[in-house]
């Protein structure tokens, strides 16, 4: 599909914001439209990855006070230090298994097909998880011990699957391990500026020799449609769950993987499969 780099850019951006903090997949989406956009070479995927800022800023925007608030306690408020200590630790599953096997799930599942049966799994998963009798033990984020961040942490690493969610994957693990609806939800954020943030500036490096000037404009469309997306979307999340389940994005993720595995089946899509 021919489009101007910036359309392609903030329609990218606007997918990365809108799909980042959802359990249905922000990679997934993005590998799919990358490729209906012919923008899936090295200097697409760096730009994915990058775009990630923008997602970042939202949730630090948003909470705003609450990081503030820890960033000034950390000196001598244990409640503040126990959030940091928590995050650091729900990050390293997905950081060391990441180096460890990155490489290779890049090679093998970083295609539409692999990503569309995953968005299926996904969506089997949230359906069974959200049909489970919910025992809430943790009422909200300050609640987590440094245990039950380790297990949403290996929970979060099971995003390394692209299509999987890393959010998602938070979220109904948090739902399964006790979390309410909401701490899943608050923590699945919070999580997010490390994660995404520690992804961002390691491609960035890996990857220098991909950065050039003439691309700067894209980078900023992509990055400020990313910012404004995702701030929208994370308002309307916290809205939605006081309300609802996770159900119908189970339900989209089944309808959308079904889409282009058929697409692809009968050739109407010529999606990349190697």
């Amino acid at each position: 599909m021919e489009l101007h780099p910036l359309f392609q850019a903030l329609i990218l951006g606007s997918i990365e914001g809108l799909t980042e903090f959802l359990p249905i997949s922000s990679t997934g989406h993005l590998i799919l439209a990358g490729d209906l956009l012919d923008f899936n070479d090295e200097r697409g995927k760096l730009f994915e990855i990058v775009i990630q800022s923008g997602a970042i800023l939202a949730v630090v925007w948003e909470y705003r006070h609450r990081f503030g608030t820890v960033l000034a306690g950390l000196p001598h408020d244990p409640v503040a230090r126990r959030f940091v200590i928590n995050l650091f630790i729900a990050f390293l599953p997905l950081a060391v298994l990441g180096l460890l096997f990155g490489k290779a799930i890049k090679a093998t599942l970083f295609a539409p097909i692999p990503v569309a049966l995953a968005f299926i799994i996904g969506a089997l998963i949230i359906l069974w998880a959200e049909r489970r009798t919910h025992t809430v033990t943790i009422h909200s984020v300050d609640d987590i011990t440094p245990w039950d961040a380790l297990k949403l942490g290996l929970a979060q690493a099971c995003a390394l699957i692209p299509g999987t969610s890393r959010s998602g994957s938070t979220i109904i693990g948090g739902l399964i391990f006790g979390l309410s609806r909401q701490a899943a939800t608050e923590f699945s954020f919070f999580l997010a500026v490390p994660t995404l943030g520690a992804a961002t500036v390691y491609q960035l490096y890996k990857e220098r020799h991909l950065l050039v000037w003439d691309d700067l404009g894209l980078w900023v469309v992509g990055f400020v449609s990313a910012f404004v997306s995702a701030f929208l979307c994370v308002r309307w999340l916290l809205r939605y769950i006081s309300h609802h389940d996770f159900t119908i994005f189970a339900w989209y993720r089944i309808v959308f993987g079904l889409v282009v595995i058929i697409t692809w089946q009968r050739g109407i899509v010529d999606w990349t499969t190697s």
